[in-house]
């Protein structure tokens, strides 16, 4: 056979006349040839039908590009270079998009599924990128070989991805699983330390077979099942082949070899047709998708077209091109363990039982006739298969007429077998933008923000209040932090794992010290960091592992423990941590299925546990406290939730983005008692930028009530319930309190504050059902209101109203309160007086005890006016102490009085009982002033001043409107 040769041109110039690795490809309509070297941080785009034109150059990398790859449709470009970077690019126009990913080495290899929704990203790292082109989240790592990954390529099929790596190991990896299907050690050269030579490996277009380099310096095929030989082409090439490749319609292969020649084989006939030999090594070539050419690039940088390779008396590479199946190409992963998944996969799917644990989508055998032809030409290459499949058997395989029917019927059994689980996330951070700066942090006190340069990161800490935080100067990032947390005393940064040992770093950061070198970090081999979180003297990183590791503020390892499930995030407040897990896989309707667990640090006590509840087909998007210490969530449909310890325990939605506005969604920062602070976003914008400064909105939090029937109370009834749930809050709190013996005097008035401001709420909603008519739900009402200033006003508010039966109904309820209180303070003074009783020797001029209707009086003069609370009672230790010596003082006084008034006292409680009985008589006139004066004196001694009935007094005596007899009774 003739030795043809050809004329190249030069399109990137090598480094000091060096060999350099040099990529080309052809877009799907063979307009433009993409070219690339490992020495020229361009990529260049030729226009193939205008080849003296200058290509469009792209420069975006810092080093020499060594891996490109085209997404099936031609419209996503991506590139991988010396820098540790993958890049994607628009097609045809070159515009840069993002840095989709980085390594810690350079990379060597890249390829797309036949979708374009997947790039698969591999180098010197030994470990396999699985990257969604949508976001740029890692679907998965593959971590298997031992040396540099040089070559990937997806199974046309959608189920396996291949990869062969610089020692000669080609490993076949099942996506779905994510497991190893098949090692193949040593079957391909071994390139060694030469990086202008790569071993690379490609499927048929049918998806049947996978071509590999082999040792004899010819071309070996292996069966897509089960990794059999199926047959080897060798020709002329003298020396090891170093590139390969099919024509459209598989009928063809090219071969380039390190004796700098290209051969094309007629893979049916088993032989080369023809052949061209170049001055330099050809290290990569491409067939042209619409006609008979094949594009090559040498090792210099220089590409040519060879057309009509394939002589016009055969079949065109064109021609009867195969028919790819028409399913969508996603890949829906298992979760699984990988021990059990292959077990696991079979009895979801719902396979037939007679195969027992053999996986659904592998190990068919191949013709009988073409295993038999080439069963003695096994080299004696090493083998291992996962799991070991007996060749005999053939799998059940789908006629070609059926595959389409096939397909789609796997890819719904997979979608409803498992649902994808929420990737783990750090509160108030951004994703990664290439070229801007983004949030490692954000939070109520500040922001920790990073932006990459040059290999390493620039990160920066303010505080939103500049004048009481320490200033905080910026710091250089060599290891490529990924999250960070915030507090007063420091900051916490953690990084995935990178590098060759694979390592993860925890750094802590504080802001003041009394000691040098206070800054600490810990290094973690083969376990990454996914979440960390900071308190009151305490560090906490969750990691891959699914360990919970506490350490303390100076850098001591203190406790370590396995959660039940891997983590999604997790908060730190004071004592407290907060950690989410996931509970169970993601549900059939794509619904997560979380936990919450809340721990003591100091303690080591497990505070809460629970489910954590989220909308309907959402996610978790933020989980933190509350400036009080209330832990929150918020949803990804815009649903914000509070725990209470109300009812066992529950989760209360405080805030709805679905009654905002309908073209903003909100990243929610924090918040506190009455508002939630987050970042107004205009759609479809789910994150702010960092430049310009995001500005913090504060949204009114609120229940999502039902429409009611009074007309306009809506925002009264929302602050009714946000109310009671505050006055909850504060009485649990003071219960805490009392109950390890501290003071709970501080909170007494944020208590009586509520109550006032809830009565006001309360008679305005009065007012509401009076005039919509709805009598009954004001009387439930009135019973709710807590001081009987209000529940006077009330009464006045309904006679105003001219509604006497109601005003009836609500002086009733008001004496029902006031005899009911009566009755609790004369019970609770005569319990006192068992213990330090009043003998009537030590009363002066009296010869016997107080008489019952004399305690009563003393228990009435004693008491505070102030009515029991149905919805909050106080419980303050020390006031009821300070009371109990009150009323013992009251009712000495109050006997010396009796001695002088005789019998007047127990008529004037038979008066009391009588009036009693007898509704509200608004004609009533008050006729005794100077006994309330006195009243006013001797409460006006109390221990509570804050009171509103000391201050009520005064309005009563200048009121002109007729008082409660049984008031003035029980006063006087």
């Amino acid at each position: 056979m003739k030795v043809r040769s050809m004329k190249l041109k030069e399109a990137h110039t090598a480094k000091s006349g060096g060999a350099a690795f040099c990529s080309v490809l052809w877009d799907q309509k063979a307009k433009h040839l993409i070219t690339a070297s490992s020495s020229d941080v361009a990529i260049c785009i030729h226009d193939s039908l205008f080849p003296s034109l200058a290509p469009k150059t792209l420069r975006h990398h810092r080093d020499g590009v060594t891996a490109l790859a085209l997404s099936p449709n031609s419209t996503c470009l991506a590139s991988g270079s010396v820098d540790h970077s993958v890049k994607l690019y628009k097609y045809p126009g070159g515009e840069f998009e993002r840095n989709i990913t980085r390594f810690t080495l350079p990379i060597r290899s890249l390829a797309f599924n036949k979708s374009g929704s997947m790039l698969a990203a591999a180098g010197d790292d030994e470990g396999i990128k699985l990257i969604n082109t949508f976001d740029g989240t890692i679907a998965r790592v593959l971590k298997g070989h031992k040396g540099s990954i040089t070559g990937l390529a997806f199974d046309p099929n959608g189920e396996y991805l291949a990869s062969l790596d610089s020692t000669g190991t080609v490993i076949l990896w099942e996506l779905q699983s994510g497991k190893i299907i098949h090692n193949l050690k040593g079957i391909a050269p071994d390139t060694g330390l030469d990086v202008s030579t790569m071993n690379v490996l490609c499927w048929s277009p049918d998806g049947e077979t996978l071509a590999v380099p082999g040792l004899k310096n010819d071309v070996v095929m292996y069966d897509r099942d089960t990794a059999e030989k199926v047959l080897s082409l060798r020709g002329d090439h003298i020396q090891p082949i170093c590139f390969l490749c099919w024509s459209p319609n598989g009928k063809y292969i090219a071969s380039s070899g390190l004796d700098r020649q290209v051969l094309i084989w007629d893979v049916d006939r088993k032989q080369d047709i023809d052949r061209q030999k170049f001055d330099e090594r050809v290290c990569c070539m491409a067939w042209k998708p619409t006609g008979n050419a094949l594009a090559v690039i040498d090792i210099m940088g220089k590409y040519g077209i060879w057309d009509n390779v394939i002589p016009s008396s055969m079949k065109s590479p064109t021609e009867d091109i195969p028919v790819k199946s028409k399913s969508n190409g996603v890949v829906y992963f298992d979760e699984e363990d990988p021990e059990n998944s292959a077990s696991e996969n079979s009895s979801d799917v719902g396979g037939n039982s007679n195969q027992e644990s053999e996986p659904p989508s592998r190990k068919r055998s191949r013709k009988q006739s073409l295993s038999e032809e080439n069963s003695g030409e096994d080299g004696g290459e090493e083998i291992v298969s996962y799991p070991k499949v007996d060749t005999n058997k053939k799998r059940n395989r789908p006629s070609k007429e059926n595959l389409d029917s096939v397909n789609m019927g796997f890819r719904g059994t997979m979608v409803t077998s498992k649902a994808k689980m929420q990737e783990p996330f750090q509160p108030g951070s951004t994703p990664v933008q290439p070229g801007k700066r983004r949030f490692l942090c954000y939070n109520m006190l500040g922001c920790i923000t990073s932006i990459e340069h040059d290999g390493y990161s620039h990160i920066e800490i303010d505080f939103h209040d500049t004048g009481s935080t320490p200033r905080v100067p910026s710091m250089t990032d060599h290891f490529g932090f990924t999250m960070a947390a915030l507090n007063e005393s420091g900051s916490i940064f953690a990084n995935p794992c990178k590098g060759e040992n694979n390592m993860s770093t925890l750094m802590y950061r504080p802001f003041s010290s009394w000691a040098n070198n206070s800054e600490w970090s810990m290094r973690f081999e083969g376990e990454e960091v996914k979440v960390v979180a900071l308190g009151s003297a305490w560090v906490a990183a969750v990691t891959s592992f699914n360990y919970l590791r506490i350490f303390s503020e100076g850098g001591l390892q203190r406790d370590v423990f396995s959660l039940d499930g891997p983590v999604v995030t997790a908060s730190g407040f004071k004592d407290k941590l907060a950690v989410v897990t996931h509970a169970t896989d993601g549900l059939l309707s794509n619904d997560q299925k979380l936990e919450f667990m809340v721990f003591n640090i100091p303690r080591g006590t497990l505070l809460l546990q629970g489910r954590l509840p989220l909308s309907p087909g959402s996610s978790l998007s933020w989980f933190g406290f509350s400036e009080e210490g209330q832990l929150c969530s918020y949803d990804s449909k815009g649903v914000l939730r509070s725990y209470t310890s109300k009812f066992g325990g529950r989760w209360i939605p405080l805030f709805s983005a679905t009654k905002e506005k309908s073209d903003e969604n909100y990243w929610v920062t924090g918040l506190n008692a009455s508002k939630v602070f987050c970042v107004v976003c205009k759609k479809p914008e789910d994150f702010p930028q960092v430049m310009p400064k995001p500005v913090l909105t504060p949204l009114n939090l609120s229940f999502p009530l039902a429409s009611s029937d009074l007309g306009g109370s809506e925002a009264h009834e929302k602050e009714f319930m946000m109310n009671n749930l505050r006055l909850y809050e504060i009485q649990r709190t003071m219960d805490e309190m009392a109950s390890v013996g501290l003071d709970t005097t501080s909170l007494d008035d944020d208590a009586f504050n509520f109550e006032a401001a809830q009565d006001k709420c309360i008679l305005r909603l009065i007012a509401a059902c009076c005039n919509s008519d709805k009598l009954v739900r004001a009387t439930e009402l009135v019973k709710l209101l807590t001081l009987e200033k209000s529940m006077r006003g009330a009464v006045k508010l309904v006679t105003a109203m001219k509604l006497p039966n109601l005003a009836e109904r609500f002086s009733s309820i008001l004496e029902e309160r006031l005899l009911e209180e009566a009755k609790k303070a004369m019970e609770t003074n005569i319990k006192e007086n068992s213990v330090a009783p009043v003998t009537a020797d030590a009363l002066p001029n009296r010869s016997k005890a107080p008489t019952h209707t004399e305690a009563l009086n003393a228990v009435t003069m004693s008491s505070s006016p102030k009515l029991s609370v149905p919805s909050f009672l106080r419980k303050d230790k020390t006031q009821e102490r300070a009371k109990a010596g009150t009323s013992k003082t009251a009712m000495v006084n109050e006997n010396l009085k009796v001695k002088q008034t005789g019998e007047e006292t127990s008529d004037k409680v038979g008066k009391v009982v009588q009036q009693t009985s007898h509704p509200y008589d608004p004609s009533t006139k008050s006729s005794n002033k100077n006994g309330l004066n006195k009243s006013e004196t001797s409460l006006g001694q109390s221990n509570r001043p804050s009171n509103p009935f000391l201050k009520s007094e005064t309005s009563l005596e200048q009121s002109n409107r007729p008082s409660n007899p049984f008031l003035k009774a029980i006063i006087k």
